[in-house]
């Protein structure tokens, strides 16, 4: 069981979108939920998102500081990853 770090639901690690700080300090979403790095855990929706921006608990949860840019960028892939 992972925590959505949006809502604060607890949901199973499959049902949930893997964000990750790789190794070069780059914020990426983790489809295959494999990859190194630091992660952190959201339900699917922007909505989660956007509660993990304003409450800052994305950039707590991967311990950086996170740009505007990144946070869009993010929004676009979960809106495309939601509409499979």
């Amino acid at each position: 069981m992972r925590q959505c770090i949006g809502c604060g639901e607890k949901k199973s690690k499959r049902d949930m979108i893997r964000i990750l700080r790789t190794t070069e300090g780059e914020i990426v979403l983790d489809a295959t939920g494999r990859k190194n790095g630091r992660g952190a855990y959201l339900c699917g929706s922007t909505e989660c998102l956007k509660k993990a921006e304003k409450s800052r608990g994305l950039e707590r949860s991967l311990k950086t500081v996170i740009p505007a840019e990144v946070y869009e960028s993010l929004k676009k892939e979960i809106e495309k990853l939601a509409e499979k």
